[in-house]
C-alpha cells in the first residue's frame, strides 16, 4: 500500500512540474517552447490558461492529500507492531 502511494506521489509530482513549466506567467515562461501557442489556438487563450490553472491547483491538492495519507498510514503501521528501526543497534 505504501509503495503504491509513493508511486502515485512521484507521478503526481512529475505531472505537477510539467504543468507548472507549461504555464504562461506574465514574464513569458516556457509555454512557447512546448507548443503553448498551438494550445492557445485550439482551446482559446482564456480557456487554456483556466484549464492549466485548475489542473495545477488540482494536482497540488492531490499531492498534499496523498502525502498526508501516506504519513498517516506509515505512522499507523509502525504503531501496530511493524516498527522500523531508525538506527542499527550495535
Amino acid at each position: 500500500m505504501i509503495t503504491a502511494l509513493t508511486i502515485l506521489i512521484g507521478l503526481n509530482g512529475l505531472l505537477l512540474m510539467a504543468v507548472v513549466l507549461i504555464q504562461n506567467p506574465k514574464g513569458g515562461g516556457v509555454d512557447s517552447t512546448f507548443g503553448g501557442q498551438g494550445a492557445n489556438q485550439v482551446f482559446g487563450a482564456a480557456r487554456s490558461t483556466d484549464f492549466v490553472e485548475k489542473l495545477t491547483w488540482g494536482l497540488a491538492t492531490t499531492l498534499f492529500v496523498l502525502c498526508i495519507l501516506t504519513a498517516i498510514i506509515v505512522t499507523n503501521s509502525s504503531i501496530s507492531g511493524g516498527e522500523i528501526p531508525l538506527q542499527s543497534q550495535g
